[in-house]
């Protein structure tokens, strides 16, 4: 939220109920999801860590970085698509469009990634999409939560959002699954060199 004010937009991509919302659908029910992933087969092939190594290690705080920067980005660049579509023709629309668009990226977003974090290694595909039921209907509540929040009008009006195009609808859509793809790639890579 920051970043937009101090490059001079003055204003914020997110209002405070957002952030609320945005915490409660995306970390929540995907959290408890995580819990219940089932241990990977090659778990015991991994070496003992040491009890001195600390939680957050260089390479897992790394990869946290890159991938929350990433999804921070794709958020803010929703909300520059709205911002140069209507800042000369309709500074008000402009500011109410890319609100919603970067609410609904960054939520998207992180809903999806959650398949990613799945496993730091195996790829979707490997994993299977219904090894984990409690994932699948994390997600599917969170995006009915979601879209109610964008398409019912009592909703819209309290979330502070406003309808959106199909062709907003689909720079969110391809915004939110760029980690994923991103991500998956990335483990493949991984893979490859192993």
């Amino acid at each position: 939220d920051a970043l937009p004010i101090l490059a001079g937009f003055g204003q914020m991509p997110l209002v405070p109920v957002q952030l609320l919302w945005l915490n409660l659908v995306t970390d929540s029910l995907p959290a408890l999801a995580l819990g219940m992933e089932p241990v990977e087969p090659s778990v015991m092939e991994e070496k003992p860590r040491s009890a001195s190594e600390p939680l957050f290690t260089r390479r897992f705080s790394i990869r946290l970085a890159w991938q929350g920067l990433m999804v921070g980005l794709q958020a803010l660049d929703s909300w520059l698509y709205d911002e140069r579509e209507y800042v000369l023709s309709d500074p008000t629309l402009a500011d109410a469009t890319a609100n919603t668009m970067a609410f609904a990226t960054l939520t998207f977003c992180q809903l999806f990634h959650a398949f990613d974090v799945r496993s730091e290694t195996q790829s979707i595909a490997h994993i299977g999409l219904t090894s984990n039921p409690a994932m699948n209907k994390a997600f599917l509540v969170g995006m009915a939560l979601q879209l109610s929040v964008l398409l019912i009008p009592p909703l819209m009006s309290v979330f502070r959002v406003c309808a959106l195009t199909l062709t907003e609808w689909l720079v969110v859509l391809g915004l939110s699954l760029t980690p994923l793809i991103v991500c998956e790639m990335e483990k493949a890579i991984r893979r490859a060199k192993r």
